[in-house]
């Protein structure tokens, strides 16, 4: 068989926000066959086989069969090479360890082009999986040379790539905690800044600092020799020491301390300088030595026998704890030190580079404190242990023993008063004791660190022990639960704010603006996005087109907006996805405007359900959806709400609206040309508002519609707003926006 063109890719478009695939970011790709599209994998000579070979965990997928194998049933049956092209894009990111379930491949009304979805946390990572399964596959197809060797170089390429892009492993442990919460988040920069919440119920991570960590208190704990002034002022124990200057100084330090000593930089970090159990004056003058260069000030003191710890504080208590052990090799008369740490030590499969490992690895040439203890053992890195010679290599190097539910009563109070002596809302305390189930002033132990920003990946992934939900613990200091509520939940505790959607293509720039000023007359600061620009607080900061998922980004990562409204046409569902993941309150006004969207192959009002369904399926279970009862396909998205339904029509007598009433639901409706709302069988007129044709007149020039109207009060209703305030802010609204500003 003659080789076949590769698969072209059209156009590569990543969906941030929920879209009309899923709730969760995808990179759609539009695939072109060209010839294969006469060549389903049936028709292909040895292609499965060859497939096969190079990534054989294709057994597991279910596919749409639904159980282990099935994809391998659609390839022998005969299945396109986009859909293919789907399932070796998802395989390589399994592989990589970015497990990925979800992708779709479907159809276009043009011949051989398809369009392939599949789930995307990082585009970066995504474009780059997708060009390495487009390359496997094409080799695959024609029987080029691509081996095993290859598939394992894309596969680093991808992790290559998932090192670059995604979040470390202490910053995504909290934004996992708080997915599960159902708290969104937004990732502020390249790095691990990451934004809890919307609006004003946001919180700011950096790794294990919070925006409720105090500078103050960073400073206070970076400087080693005042935190202990301050701690052994408040009775917390702490090493005897002093700041020198010189190496004769420390030893003249520790000759006035006693024997042995540690000599450390007074900011050390990740304990690097840090030397211990000193007992003669050359080890001393070598420790001042390796330790000058790492901090700005050396310090001298007590030498606390015992083993390392390691105890997390979130919010005033202990959530957990790791203790280290010595790391020790053992002589065989043959191999060098270094050698014998390669094969007793680094051979661990928890010692590697990187966050990701609970142990690092022990380069003993580069290590001054390791190089220290092996001269004070008379060998050095190439020096041949004795057969059965025990060398010690790191004291107390590995904390990461989980011990956390054996921390004393006592412990935990003296560790949680040194983090708020020193004034931080998250600390790492490094305490030295014999054994942590005992009080530390029986044993002389004594607290010789508080960290701020601590590492949470010997929690996380211990090298003994059980993990320990870290994340979790830092996620719920910084969103309180209200536990006297049946379901935990209280204002600000899910970091959300009262966001409000508008889809469809008629008046919903009427409709957000509307919305947006009853929710600034309740008192909200209100973020408001739509085609007139974007607004805060009823000022036009922006007069461009703001109907998109950057300007949606702007007002969610505003630390003053209470509330947002965001006009969503269908364009913007099906280029960028919904600029936020759930909504108070979803509206869809029609399902007209497929005329317009032929580069996504919308031409029909089926097509336009799937698109505009999208705002009513991302609406919170106490939300509400305001559909318009008028349009029967709308009305149709009903059961699609997670929360209430509230249908809206200028007719009273529309079937929704009746069938929806005898179901004891709400609905609004004009009769006598006043608004009526409705609940079940009980309707009032709205309070405040007079006779619709004179209020529509007064706003003839702005268009608005009394359908639009309804809309926007059904949207207030659903938000609570009082009906004395809705009626009295509609009679008051000025249809012409002030003029634009500076930039928010």
């Amino acid at each position: 068989m003659s080789k076949l063109d590769d698969i072209k890719l059209l156009r590569i478009n990543y969906l941030r926000g929920p879209n009309i695939w899923t709730y969760r970011s995808v990179l759609e790709v539009w695939l072109d066959l060209g010839a294969l599209e006469d060549f389903p994998s049936n028709r292909l000579p040895g292609f499965n086989d060859r497939l096969l070979a190079l990534l054989p965990a294709l057994l597991e997928h279910h596919c749409g069969v639904g159980e282990r194998g099935g994809f391998l049933q659609r390839l022998n049956e005969g299945t396109w090479t986009g859909h293919v092209l789907e399932h070796v894009v998802i395989e390589l990111l399994n592989l990589a360890d970015m497990p990925t379930g979800f992708g779709q491949t479907r159809s276009t009304s043009r011949h051989g082009v398809y369009r392939m979805v599949f789930r995307a946390r990082d585009e970066q990572v995504a474009r780059t999986a997708l060009a390495e399964g487009h390359r496997l596959l094409m080799a695959a197809i024609n029987d080029a040379a691509y081996g095993v060797a290859d598939v394992q170089a894309a596969v680093q390429a991808i992790r290559t790539r998932i090192d670059d892009c995604y979040l470390g492993p202490s910053t995504a442990a909290i934004v996992a905690a708080a997915t599960d919460r159902g708290i969104p988040h937004i990732r502020l920069n390249d790095g691990n800044l990451v934004q809890l919440g919307y609006g004003a119920s946001q919180r700011r991570i950096w790794t294990a600092e919070t925006d409720l960590t105090s500078a103050i208190g960073e400073s206070i704990a970076h400087d080693k020799d005042l935190t202990k002034s301050l701690l052994s002022s408040c009775g917390v124990p702490v090493p005897e020491g002093e700041i020198v200057a010189s190496a004769e100084e420390a030893w003249e330090a520790a000759q006035d301390i006693g024997l042995p000593v540690v000599v450390k930089p007074t900011d050390a970090n990740h304990g690097r300088g840090v030397s211990l159990d000193l007992n003669t004056r050359e080890e001393v003058l070598a420790a001042f030595a390796l330790a000058e260069p790492e901090g700005s000030e050396v310090m001298v003191e007590r030498h606390v026998r015992g083993h390392e710890h390691r105890l997390l504080v979130v919010g005033g208590r202990v959530v957990a704890a790791a203790r280290g052990e010595v790391a020790l090799i053992t002589g065989d008369g043959q191999l060098t030190v270094r050698q014998l740490i390669d094969e007793q030590l680094n051979t661990d499969p928890r010692r590697g580079p990187g966050e990701d490992f609970p142990l690092s690895r022990i380069d003993a040439a580069t290590d001054g404190a390791i190089l220290l203890d092996l001269q004070r053992q008379g060998l050095s890195p190439d020096a041949v242990p004795a057969a059965g010679r025990e060398v010690l290599i790191q004291r107390n190097g590995n904390v990461a023993i989980d011990c956390t539910d054996e921390v004393h009563p006592e412990v935990d109070y003296i560790v949680s008063l040194a983090t708020r002596v020193v004034g931080l809302d998250i600390a790492g305390v490094d305490v030295v004791a014999q054994d942590i189930s005992r009080p530390l002033h029986e044993q002389g132990g004594a607290i010789v660190e508080v960290n701020a920003g601590p590492g949470l990946l010997m929690h996380l992934k211990p090298a003994q022990g059980a993990p320990r939900p870290v994340g979790r613990a830092i996620c719920d200091h910084l969103f309180a639960r209200n536990t006297d509520t049946p379901d935990h939940r209280s204002q600000g505790s899910d970091g959300r704010i009262p966001i409000i959607g508008i889809a469809g293509s008629g008046g919903t720039q009427h409709i957000a603006r509307l919305v947006a000023w009853l929710l600034h007359l309740s008192g909200r600061h209100t973020g408001l996005a739509c085609q007139d620009g974007l607004f805060l607080d009823q000022r036009r900061v922006e007069s461009a087109d703001s109907t998109h998922w950057e300007a949606g980004q702007r007002l969610l990562i505003n630390r003053a907006v209470q509330a947002a409204v965001f006009e969503n046409g269908a364009d913007t569902i099906l280029r960028t996805g919904l600029a936020y993941d759930r909504c108070q309150v979803g509206v869809v006004t029609d399902l007209d405007g497929a005329s317009a969207l032929a580069e996504f192959d919308i031409t029909d009002d089926a097509q336009m359900f799937k698109v505009i369904r999208s705002q009513v399926d991302v609406v919170l279970p106490g939300g509400a959806a305001v559909l318009n009862a008028f349009h029967a396909g709308v009305a149709d998205m009903k059961p699609l709400c997670d929360g209430e339904v509230i249908f809206y029509s200028t007719d009273p007598g529309a079937a929704a609206i009746a069938a929806h009433r005898s179901e004891n639901g709400r609905a609004l409706y004009v009769r006598q040309n006043q608004v009526v709302l409705a609940t079940g069988t009980i309707e009032t007129f709205l309070p405040g508002l007079g006779k619709l044709p004179a209020w529509c007149k007064r706003h003839a020039r702005s268009g608005i519609s009394e359908s639009s109207l309804l809309a926007a009060i059904g949207t207030a209703w659903a938000l609570d707003i009082p009906l004395n305030l809705i009626g009295a802010g509609i009679e008051a609204f000025e249809s012409s926006p002030q003029p634009a500003g500076r930039a928010a």
